[in-house]
């Protein structure tokens, strides 16, 4: 009987150890998920394109940010230089949209205003935005058209104002590769898609 007892009570403590490193496991998983987060760059307030970023310009925040953004580590690297394209409040800051000329837009680039339909695109689509420019349904083309429809186009929002009246197009402002800007103002019923800020470039 004594035996017996003496094997539940080292059963009970084997238990008791094993209860200690689960919970130290998991308390380290726990731990390097939060330590995976990132201290990175953010914009305060707008900044329109052309502008030298400052210090006040930026702050930082702990976010489980992706390869792509600027991190609180690179902040040099973005301060003194101008912004290439419209940074809104509150959006994380990426290399491609700070560069180094003045100029408006930069070289190689060109403005294109597009007429979007409703439902054309984002109904919060705002400037700084990265996105795509496709042409919609009725301009893809038909199977078996000997032309192919224009190819997407990629850029920068610059501006976007409102319907005239109730039912109306939207005109968005993309600040495009001047090489792809008549291919973007031939899309038949463009629509705007929203891309990852991200890119390899600005246009």
């Amino acid at each position: 009987m004594a035996t017996g007892s003496r094997r539940r009570r080292l059963g009970w403590v084997w238990a008791g150890v094993g209860a200690v490193v689960v919970s130290a496991v998991g308390f380290a998983l726990v731990a390097q998920a939060v330590g995976e987060r990132d201290r990175v760059l953010v914009l305060a307030h707008d900044v329109p394109a052309g502008r030298v970023l400052k210090p006040g310009d930026l702050r930082v925040v702990e976010v489980a940010a992706d390869a792509g953004v600027v991190t609180l580590a690179e902040r040099g690297t973005v301060l003194g230089r101008r912004a290439r394209v419209p940074l809104v409040a509150g959006s994380l800051l990426a290399p491609a949209q700070v560069g180094t000329s003045a100029v408006f837009p930069p070289k190689g680039s060109s403005q294109v205003a597009l007429a979007i339909e409703p439902g054309g695109a984002p109904p919060d689509l705002a400037r700084g935005e990265r996105v795509a420019v496709v042409a919609g349904p009725a301009g893809a083309g038909a199977v078996g058209d000997e032309e192919k429809a224009p190819s997407a186009v990629a850029g920068w929002v610059t501006g976007v104002r409102a319907p005239e009246s109730a039912g109306g197009p939207r005109v968005v402002t993309v600040l495009v590769e001047t090489g792809a800007a008549r291919r973007a103002a031939q899309l038949e019923h463009p629509r705007v898609v929203v891309l990852p800020a991200e890119g390899r470039e600005a246009p």
